[in-house]
């Protein structure tokens, strides 16, 4: 008998054993034991049988694999939990801006309704109970499916947690400025419902920091500084323009009352105000405003009768009284506000600039003063 080397794969030598035609039909031993590890050798004839010469294999107890982080499902049915409460707080909150209703808040009187309609309830536009709506719709989400076995869209689990940790950060990031926002700028005037959404913020951010590992510690401050310093900017940029509610504002009651005016119209100011009656331009006042009255004044007794005149404040200015409807869904900001052919007036405003704006000519006057 003979023996001769052949390939076998092996982490660092190659060795085979292969015998020839024995005159007894003993086999050698298919296995034989190298430094504490088992290889299985294959033994064969000079003629591989069927053609065909199998590959050696190898049996190492030293295979290794990768396995997810095991997922903890009792931390996810609680970011569900305060997910839902959060949607549940921002949608009542999403109706109440939408739909311009009054604010129910047994905490703060009406102050909640304050808060809610300032500049600071809208982001660049959009009304910032919407956008909780979403961030906690995304919440919930990420949450549910993490609590799963597989995620949608071949996601791993560590992609969904730190996208879940990301949502979290920005959440809380947001609720500490508005906390800065109601503390400064909208000083006497509180929000239950704002006060919630900020518990359950920075509840979810910090039950994300518990999932966080020792190794991904670098990546996750990196990830909360990044993340921070883009909302904060952002929010500053879209509240340039915002005005602040005066901390005593509440403490301000004026019944409404009318004022006379005492200059008489002239026929050319009479003219005006008809044809700006019939086009549909409208004047926006309230009873308390000075430079209101003096526009008044500039059309006199009779021709001001016949202003389209919208009073934003027609029930008195008080705590808790909002301006009226239709001020607010035209977007008034200030008195008096003229409204002509879709163009916006601020303050007082010349009968001869009313007129051009309006195209009203001296002819139409002279036609309303032969009518006459």
């Amino acid at each position: 008998m003979m023996a001769r080397f052949v390939s076998v794969s092996s982490p660092h030598f190659h060795l085979g054993f292969r015998e020839l035609p024995p005159s007894s039909s003993t086999l050698y031993p298919r296995r034989f034991a190298v430094s504490d590890r088992r290889f299985s050798i294959k033994c064969s004839s000079s003629k591989p049988e069927d053609g065909v010469d199998s590959a050696p294999s190898l049996s190492s107890s030293s295979s290794s694999s990768t396995s997810e982080v095991p997922i903890d499902t009792s931390s996810y049915n609680l970011y569900t939990v305060l997910g839902g409460i959060g949607m549940l707080d921002t949608a009542y909150l999403t109706y109440l801006k939408l739909t311009g209703s009054d604010v129910f808040c047994p905490v703060g009187g009406g102050t909640c309704g304050d808060v809610l309609n300032s500049d600071y309830a809208l982001v660049f536009g959009v009304p910032l109970p919407v956008i909780g709506f979403v961030m906690y719709g995304l919440v919930t989400a990420l949450s549910a499916q993490l609590g799963e076995e597989d995620l949608p869209f071949g996601v791993s689990k560590t992609n969904g947690r730190f996208a879940l940790f990301a949502t979290a950060t920005t959440m809380a990031s947001a609720s500490a400025y508005f906390l800065y926002i109601l503390s400064t700028k909208l000083s006497g005037s509180s929000c239950m419902y704002c006060l919630v959404s900020a518990f359950l913020s920075f509840s979810l951010f910090f039950l994300s920091l518990k999932d966080v590992k020792l190794q991904e510690i670098q990546q996750v401050v990196g990830l909360q500084i990044c993340l921070a310093i883009i909302v904060v900017a952002s929010l500053t940029a879209s509240y340039s323009t915002a005005q602040p509610i005066p901390s005593r504002s509440g403490d301000i009651e004026l019944p409404y009352y009318s004022t006379e005016i005492t200059t008489s119209s002239s026929p050319y100011a009479v003219a005006l105000a008809k044809h700006l009656n019939s086009i549909g331009a409208k004047m926006y006042g309230a009873f308390w405003c000075s430079h209101c009255q003096e526009q008044k004044e500039m059309f006199g007794r009779e021709a001001a009768k016949l202003l389209n005149y919208v009073e934003c404040f027609p029930e008195g200015y008080k705590k808790g009284v909002k301006i009226f409807k239709a001020c607010s869904e035209a977007g008034i900001e200030g008195f008096p506000t003229w409204m002509i052919n879709g163009q916006v007036l601020s303050g007082e405003v010349e009968l001869s600039e009313l007129a051009e704006m309006s195209g009203f000519t001296l002819d139409q006057a002279n036609e309303s003063n032969q009518l006459k």
